[in-house]
């Protein structure tokens, strides 16, 4: 280290200049300090030559072995893009190897001749100069030039500018419309203010004589009191087509209905084409649906064709069903409407706003004519009935479903009965959300209700086509709750307490980082579930939860009504299909209520001799009643300890009613679904004990004497089935003489006091050998092989 010389370190010494120190070329010598600084320009070389001013610069050329010096990189790019540059091959080397300066010289000899421009009439460029000269306007006098398009108005040459005379211009009247009210007296000229400073009025000027057009137009006012009103375009002539009521009133009637359907043909193609513009042909074609047709110019109404109407709703119903978004249109706030929106915002809403509108002036005709009952009704329940299905997303399906569900509020069926039973349940099947389902069934709660069960029993079947015994899925328990109960606020810290001490937890343990990031992905997908219209579970089951009890509601008021309803069958039929939802707490009191049906109809039939047709549906309401209190205790109702002897005792004896009734698919279905739940081990928890087998089995083989081949069929394949089962019913196929404990009583309708040992199965010989069916003969004979195996 450098000694320090008084007190002070020496400074480094400098090895490099300064960055703000300019340094001399090396190739010249820097002046002393004390003189100016000049550097010396070394002179050109007079024998050397630029290479812009040469004709031609020459291409270098290949090597003096004739070879390019190329690297290896370079030969492997030629190898295998060499192909890609062979138009250079074509190049025209003598042009690229031109100068700028023979290019130039050569564009110079080549330039065509450029012809000297005419003498024109404006001022010239020394005119504006500070000499002082005097500037002309070059306006030409009266006598030089004069305005051409028999313009009234003459120009005043220069000399006169200055002066107070009054301008051609000034004189002229101005030209009034004939609106203008001009006065008696006339008009008067504007005022000059002269040089010693007093205003002068220049005079009145004449009244403007009427033209030959306002005279015209005059009369004209007088023979038509008022203008007509310029017809608009959903009835006037637009756009080469004529208008409406002239279609209309046409006297052909070929000639009226071809013009409609060509101008409907026409109007449909252009909606489809655009139909956020197409707000006019909209209403155009709902004029051709109207039944009376007036306009401004036609103010009397003219008939329309009934032809003519029907292709218009029809042709209403197809466009409404291509163009309608899918989505539901709501009314805009006053909020909504206050803000500045942009134009194509604007002229979105404007087009749904008038979207909605005429949809619901079509609605409105349709229901107009089905009240009505015209001759249209028909096609306008059918449009309805389309609507509701195709477009339940839409906005007025509540005012589509009460004309529908009106419309079966009758005690008669028919066609379109069906078809409106046929469009709610579509809309029961295509419902993903379930809201308008509970729509429906709310509408038919409130019919059944206002018609005191007085309809159709038909209109309650659409009820079973309902979705809520698939995707409401299996009830809670009361107890507690099936939703997983969310995560305590500390459950972080207990779940890192545990993962320290190398236990598992349910929470894997995430950072800050991690978190925030799971948090942005779950907003992504909630995101991405409202773009995909994903339905939302939760709120489905509240809704499908809503839908049941008014359903339970509406079945327990039939049930439980003083007099018996022909929608009970219907009723009991539905409580049998949803049984699995129906609430624990009212099983007791619902198989009261059936035990009660089932008995009143029994005292009924005792008290009364009905008719034959009565009489086979009090048969089947009672097998229905019964059918439903087993179907609620085969599922859940299991738990329960509830005695079904009593309705066991009814099945027993219905079955000889039935043998009796008409042959039908339906009162024998029930009987056999209900057999098979009694004898079913679930029902009762073990085998059904001897007595009742052989005592069913007994009575089945009597009345299968009476059957048609496809019930006897069932039912000796039934007891052929209870023989397997239990091998104490094989002695009831001898014909051997045994010990007995008393008779068989066939009158009586209990199975347990009916004694049914004491018979045998005599039937089978019956049915095995004298049936008219050969498959019945088969069956008896498979089950009479019991005995031999």
């Amino acid at each position: 280290m450098a000694p320090r010389t008084g007190g002070k370190r020496s400074a480094p010494p400098s090895l490099a200049p300064s960055k703000r120190r300019k340094l001399a070329p090396p190739t010249q010598k820097a002046k002393p300090a004390d003189g100016p600084k000049k550097y010396t320009i070394k002179p050109k070389d007079k024998g050397k030559e630029k290479a812009a001013d040469r004709g031609t610069i020459p291409i270098p050329s290949y090597d003096s072995d004739g070879e390019l010096d190329l690297s290896d990189q370079d030969l492997e790019v030629l190898e295998e893009y060499g192909g890609a540059a062979s138009f250079l091959n074509a190049l025209d080397q003598k042009g690229i190897s031109r100068s700028k300066k023979e290019t130039e010289r050569l564009h110079r000899m080549n330039k065509p001749a450029k012809k000297p421009a005419e003498k024109d009439d404006l001022p010239s460029l020394d005119s504006h100069d500070e000499d002082g000269s005097d500037w002309s306007s070059e306006i030409p006098s009266d006598d030089e030039n004069a305005l051409s398009d028999g313009d009234s108005e003459d120009l005043m040459p220069s000399s006169d500018l200055d002066s107070d005379a009054e301008m051609p211009y000034e004189t002229v009247p101005r030209k009034r419309r004939p609106s203008w009210e001009t006065p008696a007296e006339g008009i008067q000229r504007l005022p000059i203010k002269l040089a010693d400073g007093r205003i002068q009025k220049t005079g009145t000027k004449l009244k403007q004589l009427p033209t030959s057009e306002d005279t015209e137009e005059s009369e004209d006012d007088e023979d038509v009191p008022e203008e007509p009103r310029r017809e608009d375009v959903a009835t006037g002539a637009r756009f080469g087509r004529p208008a409406v009521i002239d279609v209309v009133a046409n006297k052909s009637r070929a000639a009226r209905i071809q013009g409609a359907k060509d101008q409907i043909a026409s109007i449909c193609q252009e909606i489809m084409a655009d139909p956020e513009n197409s707000l006019g042909l909209l209403r155009r074609l709902h004029t051709f649906s109207l039944a009376e047709i007036s306009t401004p110019s036609h103010p009397d109404p003219v008939a329309n064709d009934v032809i003519i109407r029907k292709l218009a709703i029809l042709s209403q119903l197809a466009v409404f069903k291509d163009i309608v978004p899918g989505y539901r249109i709501r009314a805009l706030t006053e909020k909504e409407k206050a803000e500045k929106v942009s134009q194509m915002v604007s002229r979105t809403r404007d087009w749904e706003q008038g979207l909605v509108v005429v949809y619901q002036t079509y609605l409105r005709a349709l229901e107009a004519e089905l009240k009505a009952r015209s001759e249209l009704a028909d096609i306008a329940l059918s449009a309805m009935c389309t609507l509701v299905t195709e477009l339940t997303h839409f906005n007025f399906r509540v005012n589509l479903m009460s004309c529908i569900v009106a419309r079966l509020s009758k005690k008669s069926w028919d066609k379109a009965s069906d078809q409106c039973l046929d469009a709610i349940i579509k809309v029961f099947r295509v419902d993903l959300t379930g809201t308008a389902s509970l729509e429906v069934v709310r509408l038919l709660n409130r019919m059944v209700k206002e018609k005191r069960f007085n309809i159709h029993p038909r209109v309650l079947s659409c009820l079973l086509h309902l979705r809520l015994k698939t995707e409401l899925g299996v009830r809670a328990s009361e107890s507690h709750t099936d939703r997983p109960e969310p995560p305590k606020r500390n459950s972080y810290g207990k779940d890192a307490a545990r993962r320290a001490k190398g236990k598992p937890t349910a929470q894997p343990h995430l950072s800050k980082k991690a978190r925030k990031a799971l948090k942005e992905k779950k907003e992504i997908d909630r995101e991405f579930r409202e773009a995909e219209a994903e339905v939302d579970k939760e709120e489905r089951a509240v809704t499908h939860t809503e839908t049941l009890k008014l359903l339970f509601v509406l079945y327990f008021r039939i049930i439980k009504n003083p007099r018996p309803t022909p929608l009970l069958p219907a009723a009991l039929q539905g409580i049998s299909k949803y049984a699995h939802l129906v609430n624990i707490d009212f099983f007791k009191d619902l198989l009261k209520v059936l035990k009660e049906l089932v008995a009143r109809e029994g005292e009924e039939e005792e008290e009364e001799e009905e008719e034959e047709v009565n009489a086979s549906k009090d048969v089947e309401q009672r097998l229905q009643c019964i059918v439903t209190a087993f179907e609620l205790l085969s599922g859940q109702g299991e738990a329960l300890n509830i005695d079904l002897s009593d309705f066991i005792s009814r099945l027993y004896a219905l079955i000889l009613p039935l043998s009796l009734a008409d042959p039908k698919s339906g009162p024998t279905d029930m009987l056999f679904r209900a057999l098979d739940i009694v004898f079913s081990p679930r029902t009762f928890g073990a085998a059904a004990p001897p007595w009742r087998a052989a005592a069913f089995a007994k009575r089945l083989l009597t009345a299968a004497l009476h059957w048609p081949p496809a019930a006897a069929l069932r039912a000796l394949d039934f007891v052929g089935g209870l023989l397997a089962k239990d091998s104490k019913l094989a002695a009831l196929l001898s014909t051997e003489e045994r010990a007995l404990d008393g008779a068989y009583r066939a009158d009586v309708d209990d199975p347990q006091l009916c004694n049914p040992f004491g018979t045998c199965f005599w039937e089978l010989v019956a049915l095995g050998g004298q049936h008219w069916d050969p498959r019945v003969r088969a069956e008896a004979e498979k089950v009479m092989a019991f005995t031999r195996a």
